[in-house]
């Protein structure tokens, strides 16, 4: 891939950056941000191909900083004209103020990901092929199947940050996705189970037999295994947490609260506690945007910040906020390459990349053995989270009653609940296996998607909130 972003407006190089300039020569930080997506998307349903997408889009961001102050404009036509009206409009946040210019983020050599195009290979008929064979495969092997749904997604991102002071950081982000969800029935009772991966990869991996049957195998066996839960019991119980995918929970009931913004604001759960103990001694956590070709990993971030493994919990204790370079600044400390936005029509935040609790000294089995009655959660599926209080509500979609330290029957319909920072320090037990998720996450903040991974190792959380529909 040869192009240049910046060679797409209808002016020079070296008017741009003049433009550019202008607009925050009196500003203590911005950027000019563009950017180049291909999107695909298709979804075989009830044994049919129900929908394809593919969709193009480009246009600029454009960002002056000035305090705690943003002017922000952007536009899907790169012209003279488009970029002239957004400096002018971002240039009005710095009128009469004075101010400090922040130094440009370092470069990098790295890179975590490849460049090509996931997109045009395999082509549309191969893909066909696939989510038909993975439909066909189901069926046939239970007869429980009702409903079969493949569904498979990739895009391919360019980015170009240009700085006012003439530095130009470029990146091309590959990223695909696959998702099987399975109903399965007996008589008038359904349920479902569903399994997927991704990653900043090509689709190659995943059209290996083994890789798409193993994924297919996960989403029935879920399936198959809700059909014979009970109603989950309401009250206190120990919870075990497995590894991997689980630590979605970790994520909005813990990362989030400890992004820049929500502390410089005074409005998370953790804000002022840098130093004290906010969690369990044996409890450490990072955020990681530098693991080779996940989800949530970026060689730079969308201010152009190289992306680093931040330290947020270390043995119990808070060390680090995940920072974006304003939230930085204004705070007194550096930016950990979290600065991220959905697309050229938002601006940067600090946000996540890969957060994970550290591994223990406990194997799952000790962990399970060391449980008398509680629950064993698999899987999670939605929650709810209330930054500034911490409280959370989490729904197990695959979960187990654990009798006498041994996983006995599974249960439907539990949600965990509780406050992030008190269940942190109601961890007890670490696991020595830490996990990463399949490359699924989403995450969501002020209206902007963009995607994450999680980890974690098995975990045992004594005398959690636990909501059930048992009477």
């Amino acid at each position: 891939m040869t192009f240049s972003l910046i060679d797409r407006f209808d002016i020079s190089q070296e008017k741009l950056r003049s433009r550019l300039a202008a607009a925050l020569h009196r500003a203590d930080d911005g950027e000019l941000f563009l950017e180049y997506r291909e999107q695909e998307s298709l979804v075989f349903d009830n044994g049919r191909l129900k929908a394809g997408n593919f969709s193009t889009d480009q246009g600029f961001g454009m960002r002056a900083v000035a305090g705690e102050a943003v002017g922000f404009a952007h536009s899907g036509e790169f012209s003279a004209a488009a970029l002239g009206r957004a400096a002018d409009a971002v240039a009005a946040v710095t009128s009469g103020y004075s101010p400090q210019v922040a130094s440009g983020p370092e470069g990098t050599n790295r890179k975590l990901y490849g460049e090509e195009n996931p997109i045009p290979s395999p082509g549309f008929d191969e893909k066909v092929r696939l989510l038909q064979e993975i439909d066909a495969y189901l069926r046939q092997k239970d007869p429980a199947v009702r409903q079969v749904s493949v569904s498979l997604g990739a895009q391919w991102q360019v980015v170009e940050i240009l700085r006012a002071d003439g530095r130009l950081v470029r990146d091309v982000r590959p990223l695909v996705r696959m998702n099987v969800s399975v109903i399965a029935g007996r008589g008038d009772r359904s349920e479902s189970g569903s399994a997927g991966g991704g990653g900043r990869i090509g689709f190659q991996g995943y059209l290996e037999t083994g890789n798409w049957q193993a994924m297919a195998d996960a989403a029935l066996a879920q399936a198959l295994v809700n059909l014979e839960a009970v109603p989950a019991p309401a009250g206190t119980f120990d919870i075990v947490l497995g590894a991997g995918w689980p630590g979605v929970m970790l994520h909005e009931a813990v990362g989030h609260g400890l992004e820049g913004d929500f502390n410089r604001k005074k409005t998370s759960a953790f804000s002022g506690l840098m130093g004290e103990m906010v969690a369990a001694p044996g409890v450490s956590v990072v955020d990681d945007g530098t693991l080779a070709e996940r989800r949530g990993s970026l060689t730079i971030d969308d201010e152009g910040t190289p992306t680093a493994r931040n330290v947020l919990i270390e043995n119990g204790r808070l060390v680090g906020y995940m920072q974006d370079r304003q939230n930085a600044r204004l705070m007194g400390m550096s930016a950990t390459g979290n600065g991220r936005r959905q697309s050229y029509a938002h601006a940067p935040m600090p946000r996540m990349t890969n957060t994970i609790m550290l591994s223990g000294g406990y194997t799952p089995d000790e962990i399970l053995a060391s449980v008398k009655d509680g629950i064993y959660a698999v899987s999670f599926g939605g929650g709810q989270v209330d930054i500034t209080s911490g409280k959370f509500v989490f729904a197990c979609t695959e979960a187990y009653r654990i009798r006498n330290g041994k996983v006995a029957e599974p249960v439907k319909g539990a949600m965990l609940i509780g406050n992030g920072p008190d269940a942190m320090h109601r961890v007890s037990m670490v696991g020595n296996d830490m996990a990463l998720d399949h490359g699924i996450g989403m995450c969501g903040k002020a209206g902007q998607g963009v995607p994450v991974g999680v980890g974690q190792p098995h975990l045992r959380m004594d005398k959690m909130t636990l909501g059930g529909t048992q009477t």
